[in-house]
């Protein structure tokens, strides 16, 4: 099966040198310039991964990604952000808006195919999952096939990323996660993600989860862990 990548990059050798590369491993590359070019291509065609560049002459990247994942249509394809920004806030809100990646310019062109790679596999397992019963933990109750997530019966808005960070939480609770074994499990590979991003995606969970939030606990000097049971 022929996967396709969307490349939206405005620097032309960047962008011939990633159509290049991908098209080396066996994917379907399409570059485009500029948010104008992408829209066109997202509206005509169906894509199994983004590569999104932030910084393009008619607008910002991080427009272009929340409207993705606000469409259901389109929320499930895995985005990869690449900028040559390198400040924490704006990878932040990348991962807010449900992007899966985050790439720092200059960046090796063979490690970026690891991740879409990576990526990729992780989509394709999650579609050929066999119907997963709830997760239910006090007044906490996870659907993994509808993607979402109750607290004492109210829906919880979770990114994609929150989602699946809590769902391992919950997967291993009572034991112990250290935030590289996190960046692994959650983000897919062994990611060079600082750990106070995996700590901005904690704290940010455990406000969204409300009464639910003191069962993610802090382990300090070592990592995560989920209760083993409610109180």
């Amino acid at each position: 099966m022929t996967v396709n990548i969307l490349v939206i990059e405005d620097e032309p050798d960047i962008r011939r040198n990633l159509e290049y590369n991908l098209g080396r491993e066996g994917f379907n590359a399409s570059p485009a310039g500029s948010l104008d070019e992408a829209y066109e291509k997202l509206n005509s065609k169906k894509f199994d991964l983004i590569l999104l560049d932030l910084m393009l002459p008619d607008g910002s990247g991080l427009d272009l990604c929340k409207k993705i994942k606000s469409d259901s249509e389109t929320e499930a394809t895995p985005i990869i952000i690449l900028t040559a920004k390198d400040d924490e806030v704006d990878k932040v809100v990348g991962f807010e808006l449900g992007a899966d990646d985050y790439v720092t310019k200059p960046f090796s062109v063979r490690e970026l195919i690891l991740r879409v790679k990576a990526i990729l596999k992780r989509s394709d397992t999650k579609i050929k999952e066999v119907v997963e019963v709830e997760r239910q933990f006090g007044d906490l109750k996870i659907d993994v096939d509808s993607h979402e997530v109750h607290v004492d019966s109210q829906l919880i808005e979770l990114t994609a990323l929150e989602f699946r960070l809590l769902k391992e939480l919950v997967d291993k609770r009572g034991r112990v996660q250290s935030r590289d074994q996190l960046l692994s499990e959650v983000w897919g590979y062994n990611a060079e993600v600082t750990t106070r991003t995996v700590d901005t995606h904690i704290k940010r969970l455990r406000e969204k989860l409300g009464s639910m939030g003191k069962y993610v606990q802090t382990i300090r000097g070592v990592g995560y862990k989920f209760s083993r049971t409610p109180d």
